[in-house]
C-alpha cells in the first residue's frame, strides 16, 4: 500500500466491537493513540505491550534488555541538520534510553523505490554511520527490498534496537509520583519546522535547524550519577503536548505545567506564528522530558546544563494530586487551559 493511500480499516468483532479506525495520510495524536487502544493492544496485550513505554522492557537469563522499533517515512528526506538516514539511528536510541538503557545493537531496514539515486543513498548510509558512531552502538543486521517506481518516496527505514538496563534502573509511568517535577531538556519545535521549510521552500529570514540527536547521551549522564529517574519520554510525533496526555493517561496521574517555563526559541516562535501552529504540538527529535523527585531537580538541572543537548534544561511543571490523567497548563495571563491530544497531525511526514 502506498502511504498516500486513505483507506477505513474496520476492527472486527473480537477486538473492538463496532469500532472504525479511518487510516489516512497525516493521521497522528487521538488517531494513533486510538489505532493502539482499539487494534493493537487487545490483539497482542501482554504486561511489556501493557506498559505502553517507548520500548519493551525484557528479562532474558538475569539480564534486562529494552527493545524498541520505529520506522521512518520524512519528506524530504534530507532536510537542515540531519536526513532520514541519522534520523532513523537517532530515532531508536532515544527510544532505548528513555527505558533507562544503554544502547548496544541496531537493525535496519530500507525500503527503496526503483531507480533511487545512488548518491543519496551513499548521503544516507554515511549519515547513519556518523550517528551510529556517536551514540556508541552497532548496525549488526539489516535487509533490503525494492518496490516498483511512484510506490516508497524514494526510501523509507526502519531500525530496531537492543539496550542493556544496568543496575536496578526503573523507569517507567508506572513509578511516577505526586509531587514529582517534570524537566524539559530544552527548546521545543525546532525539528517540525525545520522540516516544514524544507519541504514547502519556506524562508523565515534565519535557517531553522533539526535538533535531531541521540538522547541516550544526557540520560546515561544521569544514570551514571545515580539519579533515580521515575520517567522519561522523548517528544516526537505530537510534540511536548502529546508526551504529556499520553505519559498521564498511562499513569493515571495529573499534571500542571506553566507556560512561562516551557522554552520556545524566537525563529520557531515567529514561525509557528506565521503558520498557525502550537509549538507545544510541534515534534522534537533531540528533546525529552523527565519526571524526577522534587529533591533530585536542582542535580538533574546541572547535568543537563553541563551537556551540549541540554543546555537549556529547565522545570515546566509538576505532578499533581488526582487520579484523572489530566494536563492543564497554567497560560501567560494567567488561566487555565487543558491540554489534549490533537485529532490530526499538523505537520505529516516528520518523522
Amino acid at each position: 500500500m502506498s502511504n498516500k493511500d486513505s483507506f477505513t480499516f474496520n476492527c472486527p468483532a473480537p477486538l473492538a466491537t463496532g469500532a472504525e479506525i479511518s487510516l489516512a495520510h497525516g493521521s497522528g495524536g487521538a488517531l494513533t493513540h486510538q489505532l493502539i487502544e482499539q487494534l493493537i493492544l487487545p490483539a497482542f496485550g501482554n504486561p511489556m505491550l501493557d506498559a505502553r513505554h517507548d520500548g519493551a522492557v525484557l528479562e532474558f537469563n538475569g539480564t534486562r534488555l529494552a527493545f524498541s522499533t520505529d520506522s521512518y517515512v520524512v519528506q524530504p528526506l534530507f532536510f537542515p541538520g540531519g536526513n532520514i538516514g541519522d534520523l532513523a539511528i537517532n530515532g531508536t536510541v532515544s527510544d532505548l534510553a528513555m527505558c533507562g538503557a544503554r544502547p548496544r545493537y541496531l537493525s535496519a531496514g530500507l525500503i527503496l523505490e526503483e531507480g533511487f539515486p545512488m548518491e543519496q543513498l551513499e548521503r544516507i548510509v554515511s549519515s547513519m554511520q556518523v550517528a551510529a558512531q556517536q551514540a556508541d552502538v552497532q548496525l549488526v543486521t539489516g535487509d533490503t527490498k525494492v518496490v516498483e517506481k511512484g510506490c516508497g518516496d524514494g526510501v523509507f527505514i526502519n531500525t530496531s534496537g537492543i539496550g542493556i538496563i544496568e543496575g536496578n534502573t526503573s523507569v517507567s509511568p508506572a513509578r511516577i509520583e505526586n509531587g514529582d517535577l517534570i524537566i524539559l531538556s530544552g527548546d521545543l519545535g525546532r525539528h517540525g519546522i525545520a522540516v516544514m521549510a524544507a519541504r514547502e521552500s519556506l524562508d523565515f529570514g534565519v535557517t531553522i535547524t533539526s535538533d535531531t540527536a541521540p538522547l541516550s547521551l544526557p540520560v546515561l549522564s544521569l544514570l551514571t550519577a545515580g539519579i533515580d529517574l521515575h520517567c522519561l519520554r522523548d517528544l516526537t510525533r505530537g510534540g511536548l503536548a502529546t508526551a504529556l496526555v499520553e505519559v498521564a493517561g498511562t499513569a493515571q496521574t495529573d499534571f500542571s505545567i506553566e507556560e512561562h517555563a516551557i522554552p520556545v526559541s524566537e525563529p520557531v516562535r515567529g514561525a509557528c506564528e506565521i503558520l498557525g501552529l502550537d509549538p507545544l504540538y510541534v515534534a522534537n527529535e533531540g528533546r525529552f522530558a523527565a519526571w524526577v523527585k522534587a529533591a533530585d531537580a536542582k542535580q538533574v538541572l546541572e547535568i543537563l546544563r553541563g551537556h551540549p543537548l541540554g543546555t537549556g534544561a529547565c522545570i515546566i511543571g509538576r505532578v499533581t494530586e488526582g487520579g484523572h490523567g489530566a494536563v492543564s497548563m497554567e497560560t501567560l495571563v494567567g488561566g487555565k487551559r487543558a491540554i489534549d491530544m490533537l485529532s490530526g497531525e499538523q505537520l505529516p511526514r516528520i518523522c
